[in-house]
Protein backbone atom coordinates (compact mmCIF):
# COMPACT_ATOMS: atom_id res chain seq x y z
CA UNK A 1 0.00 0.00 0.00
CA UNK A 2 3.11 2.56 0.38
CA UNK A 3 3.23 2.49 -3.81
CA UNK A 4 -0.88 3.92 -3.53
CA UNK A 5 -0.20 6.58 -0.83
CA UNK A 6 2.83 7.55 -2.76
CA UNK A 7 0.73 7.91 -5.78
CA UNK A 8 -2.25 9.97 -3.63
CA UNK A 9 0.14 12.14 -2.52
CA UNK A 10 2.05 12.38 -5.89
CA UNK A 11 -1.32 13.11 -7.88
CA UNK A 12 -3.10 15.14 -5.23
CA UNK A 13 0.25 17.77 -4.75
CA UNK A 14 -0.19 17.88 -9.06
CA UNK A 15 -3.66 19.39 -8.88
CA UNK A 16 -2.07 21.88 -6.25
CA UNK A 17 0.54 22.62 -8.33
CA UNK A 18 -1.41 23.41 -11.01
CA UNK A 19 -3.70 26.58 -11.89
CA UNK A 20 -6.38 24.01 -13.49
CA UNK A 21 -7.30 22.59 -9.91
CA UNK A 22 -8.07 25.87 -8.94
CA UNK A 23 -9.98 26.66 -11.63
CA UNK A 24 -12.38 24.24 -11.14
CA UNK A 25 -12.96 24.68 -7.28
CA UNK A 26 -13.51 28.39 -8.52
CA UNK A 27 -15.85 27.46 -11.37
CA UNK A 28 -17.92 25.06 -9.33
CA UNK A 29 -18.39 27.50 -6.74
CA UNK A 30 -19.41 30.00 -8.61
CA UNK A 31 -21.95 28.55 -10.27
CA UNK A 32 -23.31 26.08 -7.41
CA UNK A 33 -23.88 30.00 -5.48
CA UNK A 34 -25.42 31.47 -8.47
CA UNK A 35 -27.90 28.55 -8.93
CA UNK A 36 -28.43 28.27 -5.68
CA UNK A 37 -29.43 31.97 -5.24
CA UNK A 38 -31.64 31.97 -8.38
CA UNK A 39 -33.24 28.59 -8.46
CA UNK A 40 -32.99 27.46 -4.51
CA UNK A 41 -33.19 30.41 -2.92
CA UNK A 42 -34.58 33.23 -5.16
CA UNK A 43 -37.91 31.57 -6.49
CA UNK A 44 -40.28 32.84 -3.52
CA UNK A 45 -41.80 30.91 -0.59
CA UNK A 46 -40.57 27.78 -0.27
CA UNK A 47 -40.58 24.27 2.42
CA UNK A 48 -36.79 24.06 3.33
CA UNK A 49 -36.50 20.68 2.56
CA UNK A 50 -37.12 21.75 -1.45
CA UNK A 51 -34.56 24.32 -1.12
CA UNK A 52 -31.82 21.75 0.29
CA UNK A 53 -33.55 19.46 -2.52
CA UNK A 54 -33.19 21.49 -5.24
CA UNK A 55 -29.62 22.28 -3.99
CA UNK A 56 -28.41 19.00 -4.76
CA UNK A 57 -29.45 18.94 -7.82
CA UNK A 58 -27.91 21.88 -8.58
CA UNK A 59 -24.79 20.67 -7.10
CA UNK A 60 -25.04 17.09 -8.84
CA UNK A 61 -24.71 18.63 -12.16
CA UNK A 62 -21.79 20.28 -11.21
CA UNK A 63 -20.39 17.88 -9.83
CA UNK A 64 -20.64 15.75 -12.94
CA UNK A 65 -18.83 18.60 -14.88
CA UNK A 66 -16.01 18.70 -12.37
CA UNK A 67 -15.35 15.02 -13.06
CA UNK A 68 -15.00 15.11 -16.47
CA UNK A 69 -11.62 17.72 -15.74
CA UNK A 70 -10.48 16.40 -12.74
CA UNK A 71 -10.59 12.39 -14.40
CA UNK A 72 -9.36 13.46 -18.17
CA UNK A 73 -5.95 13.36 -16.90
CA UNK A 74 -5.57 10.67 -14.97
CA UNK A 75 -3.70 8.58 -17.45
CA UNK A 76 -3.46 10.22 -20.07
CA UNK A 77 -1.33 12.80 -19.01
CA UNK A 78 1.26 9.87 -18.32
CA UNK A 79 0.75 8.76 -21.64
CA UNK A 80 1.56 12.57 -23.30
CA UNK A 81 4.78 12.89 -21.09
CA UNK A 82 5.91 9.52 -21.37
CA UNK A 83 5.84 8.78 -17.75
CA UNK A 84 3.21 6.07 -18.01
CA UNK A 85 5.99 4.02 -19.97
CA UNK A 86 8.58 4.53 -16.94
CA UNK A 87 5.42 3.69 -14.40
CA UNK A 88 4.94 0.56 -16.60
CA UNK A 89 9.00 -0.54 -15.88
CA UNK A 90 8.72 0.31 -12.11
CA UNK A 91 7.38 -2.02 -9.11
CA UNK A 92 4.28 -0.28 -9.27
CA UNK A 93 1.43 -2.62 -10.29
CA UNK A 94 -1.37 -1.25 -12.59
CA UNK A 95 -3.85 -1.82 -9.89
CA UNK A 96 -1.92 0.92 -7.12
CA UNK A 97 -1.48 3.25 -10.34
CA UNK A 98 -5.17 3.03 -10.69
CA UNK A 99 -6.58 2.86 -7.20
CA UNK A 100 -4.05 5.65 -6.25
CA UNK A 101 -5.27 8.20 -9.08
CA UNK A 102 -8.98 7.52 -8.33
CA UNK A 103 -8.09 8.20 -4.68
CA UNK A 104 -6.55 11.04 -5.35
CA UNK A 105 -8.91 12.33 -7.81
CA UNK A 106 -11.58 11.60 -5.07
CA UNK A 107 -9.73 13.26 -2.13
CA UNK A 108 -9.74 16.39 -4.78
CA UNK A 109 -13.52 16.05 -5.57
CA UNK A 110 -14.32 15.54 -1.65
CA UNK A 111 -12.04 18.96 -0.71
CA UNK A 112 -14.44 20.93 -3.83
CA UNK A 113 -17.48 19.81 -2.30
CA UNK A 114 -16.73 20.20 1.30
CA UNK A 115 -16.89 23.99 0.25
CA UNK A 116 -20.39 24.21 -0.55
CA UNK A 117 -21.35 23.08 2.98
CA UNK A 118 -22.26 27.35 3.77
CA UNK A 119 -25.26 27.07 1.31
CA UNK A 120 -26.69 24.22 2.94
CA UNK A 121 -26.15 25.72 6.34
CA UNK A 122 -27.93 28.98 5.11
CA UNK A 123 -31.15 26.84 4.57
CA UNK A 124 -30.19 25.34 8.04
CA UNK A 125 -30.28 29.09 9.31
CA UNK A 126 -33.33 30.61 7.28
CA UNK A 127 -35.40 27.27 8.09
CA UNK A 128 -35.97 23.83 9.27
CA UNK A 129 -34.20 21.05 7.87
CA UNK A 130 -32.46 17.55 9.27
CA UNK A 131 -28.75 17.18 9.30
CA UNK A 132 -29.74 13.66 8.21
CA UNK A 133 -31.04 14.69 5.17
CA UNK A 134 -27.74 17.03 4.62
CA UNK A 135 -25.75 13.95 5.21
CA UNK A 136 -27.76 12.03 2.61
CA UNK A 137 -27.53 14.62 0.09
CA UNK A 138 -23.88 14.66 0.88
CA UNK A 139 -23.13 10.88 0.35
CA UNK A 140 -25.33 10.87 -2.97
CA UNK A 141 -23.10 13.63 -4.54
CA UNK A 142 -19.93 11.75 -2.93
CA UNK A 143 -20.70 8.66 -4.53
CA UNK A 144 -22.60 9.93 -7.88
CA UNK A 145 -18.78 12.08 -8.28
CA UNK A 146 -16.87 8.97 -7.96
CA UNK A 147 -18.81 7.01 -9.95
CA UNK A 148 -18.05 9.75 -12.66
CA UNK A 149 -14.44 9.75 -11.76
CA UNK A 150 -14.38 6.28 -12.23
CA UNK A 151 -15.87 5.98 -15.69
CA UNK A 152 -13.79 9.25 -16.59
CA UNK A 153 -10.70 7.29 -15.47
CA UNK A 154 -11.26 4.32 -17.77
CA UNK A 155 -11.35 6.62 -20.92
CA UNK A 156 -8.20 8.82 -19.62
CA UNK A 157 -6.88 4.71 -19.83
CA UNK A 158 -8.37 4.27 -23.04
CA UNK A 159 -7.42 7.69 -25.06
CA UNK A 160 -3.78 8.84 -26.27
CA UNK A 161 -3.85 12.40 -25.15
CA UNK A 162 -6.02 14.02 -22.67
CA UNK A 163 -8.73 16.00 -25.42
CA UNK A 164 -9.73 12.41 -26.37
CA UNK A 165 -10.14 11.07 -22.59
CA UNK A 166 -12.36 14.45 -22.03
CA UNK A 167 -14.78 14.07 -25.11
CA UNK A 168 -14.99 10.14 -24.22
CA UNK A 169 -15.38 10.64 -20.48
CA UNK A 170 -18.18 13.47 -21.74
CA UNK A 171 -19.99 11.23 -23.62
CA UNK A 172 -19.91 8.23 -21.45
CA UNK A 173 -20.97 10.24 -18.47
CA UNK A 174 -23.71 11.52 -20.22
CA UNK A 175 -24.76 8.57 -22.02
CA UNK A 176 -25.24 7.21 -18.44
CA UNK A 177 -26.79 10.29 -17.48
CA UNK A 178 -29.66 10.06 -20.15
CA UNK A 179 -30.31 6.81 -19.73
CA UNK A 180 -33.19 7.26 -17.85
CA UNK A 181 -34.70 8.61 -21.59
CA UNK A 182 -34.09 5.96 -23.12
CA UNK A 183 -35.88 3.88 -21.09
CA UNK A 184 -38.81 5.47 -21.91
CA UNK A 185 -38.50 4.41 -25.11
CA UNK A 186 -37.42 1.18 -24.84
CA UNK A 187 -39.46 -2.23 -24.40
CA UNK A 188 -39.51 -4.14 -21.45
CA UNK A 189 -36.80 -5.92 -20.31
CA UNK A 190 -34.48 -3.60 -21.55
CA UNK A 191 -36.47 -0.83 -20.37
CA UNK A 192 -35.85 -1.88 -16.96
CA UNK A 193 -32.30 -2.33 -17.21
CA UNK A 194 -31.64 1.17 -18.67
CA UNK A 195 -33.41 2.97 -16.32
CA UNK A 196 -31.36 0.83 -14.00
CA UNK A 197 -28.40 2.05 -15.63
CA UNK A 198 -29.21 5.79 -15.00
CA UNK A 199 -26.53 7.09 -12.54
CA UNK A 200 -28.70 10.16 -12.09
CA UNK A 201 -32.21 9.87 -12.38
CA UNK A 202 -33.37 6.50 -10.45
CA UNK A 203 -30.25 6.65 -8.08
CA UNK A 204 -29.37 10.19 -7.13
CA UNK A 205 -32.72 11.54 -6.39
CA UNK A 206 -33.72 9.82 -2.96
CA UNK A 207 -30.49 10.66 -1.35
CA UNK A 208 -31.63 14.57 -2.73
CA UNK A 209 -34.33 13.83 -0.46
CA UNK A 210 -32.39 12.65 2.31
CA UNK A 211 -33.01 9.14 1.93
CA UNK A 212 -30.21 6.41 1.70
CA UNK A 213 -31.28 3.00 0.27
CA UNK A 214 -28.63 0.36 0.22
CA UNK A 215 -29.60 -0.99 -3.50
CA UNK A 216 -28.70 3.08 -4.35
CA UNK A 217 -24.98 2.45 -2.70
CA UNK A 218 -24.49 -0.45 -4.30
CA UNK A 219 -25.26 0.52 -7.72
CA UNK A 220 -22.91 3.36 -7.20
CA UNK A 221 -19.80 1.18 -5.36
CA UNK A 222 -20.55 -1.60 -8.27
CA UNK A 223 -20.39 0.94 -11.12
CA UNK A 224 -17.01 2.36 -9.43
CA UNK A 225 -15.49 -1.16 -9.45
CA UNK A 226 -15.94 -2.20 -12.54
CA UNK A 227 -14.71 1.19 -14.21
CA UNK A 228 -11.34 0.43 -12.22
CA UNK A 229 -11.27 -3.35 -12.51
CA UNK A 230 -11.40 -2.65 -16.56
CA UNK A 231 -8.87 0.32 -16.57
CA UNK A 232 -6.47 -2.13 -14.72
CA UNK A 233 -6.92 -4.90 -17.54
CA UNK A 234 -6.67 -2.34 -20.27
CA UNK A 235 -2.86 -1.24 -18.39
CA UNK A 236 -1.98 -4.47 -17.97
CA UNK A 237 -3.03 -5.72 -21.94
CA UNK A 238 -0.22 -3.18 -22.73
CA UNK A 239 2.30 -4.07 -20.87
CA UNK A 240 2.09 -7.09 -22.22
CA UNK A 241 1.88 -6.29 -25.64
Amino acid sequence: MNNVWWIIRREFGSYLRSPIGYIIIFAVLVVDGLLFNAFAMGTGAQKSSQVLENFFFFTSGTTLFAAIFIGMRLIAEERQTGTLALLATSPVREWQLILGKFLAALVFLCVMTALTIYMPLLVMINGKVSMAHILAGYLGIFLLGAAAVALVLLCSAIAPNQLVAAVLGAAVVTTFLLMWLLSRIASPPLEDLLAYLSIHDKHFRPFMRGIISVKDVVFYVSLIWVSLLVATRFLESRRWR
